[in-house]
């Protein structure tokens, strides 16, 4: 457990999907792989009407990319191999025939960013800020790009992508469509979850697929197109810059 987890379970037509990692609920290759596994398994579950996606502990709702993980990618299969990863997962949720709702408890950094803007609907805290972090360690918000423009649109991508060190707030973040709802508190924000899981768990499934197939129209290349995105990550990855800036960001955070 102390390499983080993934578990799912499923509970009167509602499965829920939780991931964790004890540094701030960054991702390794092997969460990324049981996070796409497990939506991927409920998805199939007929008995499953609504999946919720949430992380653990009392930090962020994710920090994106293991820096672990990152600086022991050695060439660019194993860059492609892992970046591949959060394709994966975004296509995972784009894919499955039913409503992923993201539980976004504390504030998204990079690739975290992403899978807030992946899910289907998400309800955050309002302390629930973002991050898209990739330039400053010379990688680029290439993977989870795709689903980022598709909720804030290419002007306010650009906006992220070009400004790593900017944290904005979770009102913006609502404001620009990542978030549906803002709620002053972790109770109040589970309360109103539940409320809409346990709504559409009593609706039509053929109805919610067919729905969620027109809310996801156009990006039928995703499989490809974010295949492609992690080559570019998986090849930036290796650079001096990007392995400079990685050991500078761990370096600062262990004097913390």
């Amino acid at each position: 457990m102390s390499d983080g987890y993934v578990k799912h379970t499923v509970n009167e037509g509602i499965a829920t999907v939780t991931f964790h990692h004890p540094k701030s609920n960054s991702l390794p290759g092997h969460i990324l792989r049981g996070m796409a596994d497990a939506i991927t398994t409920c998805g199939k579950d007929p008995s499953v009407r609504v999946i919720v996606l949430r992380s653990e502990g009392d930090k962020a709702f994710c920090a994106g990319a293991s820096f672990d993980e990152l600086v022991a990618i050695e060439d660019s299969a194993r860059g492609l191999e892992f970046f591949s990863g959060f394709a994966h997962v975004i296509n995972a949720i784009r894919t499955v025939p039913v409503f992923v709702i993201g539980r976004i408890h504390s504030h998204c950094v990079g690739g975290g960013v992403g899978i807030a803007c992946a899910v289907d609907i998400a309800y955050a805290t309002t302390n629930a800020t973002i991050r898209l972090s990739e330039l400053a360690v010379g990688i680029g918000p290439f993977v989870v790009g795709p689903a980022v423009e598709r909720k804030v649109g290419t002007g306010h991508f650009g906006l992220l992508s070009a400004t790593p060190a900017t944290k904005r707030s979770a009102q913006w973040a609502e404001q620009n469509g990542i978030y549906a709802e803002l709620f002053e508190t972790i109770e109040a924000l589970d309360a109103r979850l539940d409320a809409h899981a346990r709504e559409l768990a009593a609706y039509s499934p053929e109805a919610m697929a067919d729905i969620k197939r027109v809310l996801w129209k156009g990006t039928e290349d995703w499989d490809q197109l974010l295949i492609e995105r992690a080559k570019i990550s998986g090849r930036l990855v290796l650079s001096d810059f990007t392995r400079s800036a990685i050991a500078a960001f761990k370096e600062a955070a262990a004097k913390r």
